[in-house]
């Protein structure tokens, strides 16, 4: 009954994702000095987890699914913005990269979030309160 929890994995999914996120904000305001260094960023956790993301391929769940390829697992591949630039390549803007930085913590605080009320709902549901 208790195997499979969905809102763990989901959770899970989505502070993997903000980290790997961060990890590329980071990586855009390291090289914010570099010229001809393209902005990069990954796709929103809602369309990557929904698997509607056209830049990330399918993937198999079991077996049998999809010609018999095994599952991939997550992976969020990053891409490069269209963002306009300064006369010498670059397209990174501190400012912005600082906003991503924002809105990428809050995603890590709203997986811990859920990862937490699940649990303390999964302890009373066992009466361990």
């Amino acid at each position: 009954m208790f195997s499979d929890l969905n809102v763990f994995k989901m959770a899970y999914a989505m502070a993997t994702h903000a980290g790997q996120r961060q990890a590329v904000v980071a990586r855009n305001m390291a090289n914010a000095d570099t010229p001809g260094y393209r902005e990069r960023d990954i796709a929103g956790f809602a369309e990557s987890y929904a698997g509607t993301d056209a830049r990330r391929p399918m993937t198999a769940t079991r077996a049998g699914h999809l010609n018999g390829a095994g599952p991939t697992g997550q992976s969020w591949e990053s891409f490069e913005t269209d963002a306009p630039g300064d006369p010498n390549g670059n397209n990174v803007s501190i400012e912005d990269q600082m906003l991503k930085a924002v809105e990428v913590k809050r995603q890590h605080d709203r997986a811990l979030a859920i990862y937490k009320s699940s649990l303390n709902i999964l302890r009373v549901g066992l009466g361990r309160a």
